[in-house]
């Protein structure tokens, strides 16, 4: 498996990827699909902050960006990953996020957050194995096929200073 940055000639294969996800689980709340000229702006505005793990095609993706706007919030950081389900389970995951945590502090940011559909009880998990902890649980705020989910907030402090 090789780490890189992201490229604009990996959009199409990142919203297919990421449109899985959002069209065949509950992972998202989100219900609108990803385009490639999305995954290019997003590429071309991070920089330093879009990754993509590469084993006989793209695996996964980390990225991450602002958590919330205004100047108060500009150390913490909300970040996005997501596996090709055959590559889950194989360390890919761990490899970006500890790549991802590691680049986020190195800029500057402090704290890092997750931000996970409560139908997704492997992604706690994971991120409970990277040292995040559960800071916050919202009670039904997600609706996606015709179910109420919470959204349980993690996170992860990247510098001491």
């Amino acid at each position: 498996m090789k780490l890189r940055p992201a490229q604009p000639a990996d959009a199409t294969a990142l919203a297919d990827l990421w449109n899985g996800m959002i069209l065949n689980t509950l992972a998202t709340f989100t219900t609108i699909e990803k385009t490639a000229q999305d995954l290019r702006d997003m590429i071309s505005s991070r920089p330093n902050a879009f990754w993509v793990a590469q084993e006989d095609g793209l695996a996964g993706f980390v990225t991450y960006g602002p958590f919330r706007a205004g100047p108060g919030y500009a150390a913490t950081v909300e970040h996005t990953i997501i596996l090709d389900p055959r590559a889950q389970g194989r360390g890919h995951g761990r490899a970006l996020m500890a790549h991802a945590m590691t680049a986020a502090a190195t800029a500057g940011h402090h704290i890092m957050v997750a931000g996970i559909s409560s139908a997704n009880p492997q992604a706690v998990a994971f991120h409970r194995a990277l040292g995040c902890e559960q800071t916050g649980l919202m009670h039904e705020v997600g609706r996606k096929g015709g179910a109420w989910l919470d959204l349980i907030l993690m996170q992860k402090t990247l510098t001491t200073s």
